[in-house]
């Protein structure tokens, strides 16, 4: 089973997510900000990784950098799921190493089309 870490520092889009993700057959972990989810990512790595971009503590940007730098073989695929929507972040996040980008709010459609496009659905 493919495995997905949802990481946002709002309950209410974890909960939207994780519906989504095991409706599509994936095992769902959630972190809160990004200290919990490299903690999480340090003991096992999902194929997927949700990640928002403003959270407390350390930022999905944040998280992603140190995430990249760890070097972790196999690493998960990094959806950036947020409501910054410029060009500028967009950018940035793909050069950090972000694969895909989606816009809050999702919905599955949006969701899976991602997951296809990055093979892992």
């Amino acid at each position: 089973m493919k495995s997905c870490l949802i990481v946002d520092d709002s309950k209410v889009i974890r909960k939207v997510a994780r519906h989504i993700l095991e409706t599509m057959q994936f095992e769902v972990t959630e972190a809160a900000d990004g200290k919990e989810a490299l903690d999480h990512v340090a003991q096992a790595t999902p194929d997927v990784i949700l990640l928002d971009w403003n959270m407390p503590i350390m930022s999905g940007m944040d998280f992603l950098r140190a995430y990249r730098s760890m070097n972790a073989v196999p690493s998960a695929k990094v959806i950036f799921c947020t409501t910054e929507n410029g060009i500028g972040h967009i950018q940035a996040a793909i050069d950090e190493g972000a694969d895909e980008y989606v816009m809050k709010p999702f919905d599955r459609e949006t969701i899976e089309s991602k997951l296809q496009i990055l093979g892992c659905i």
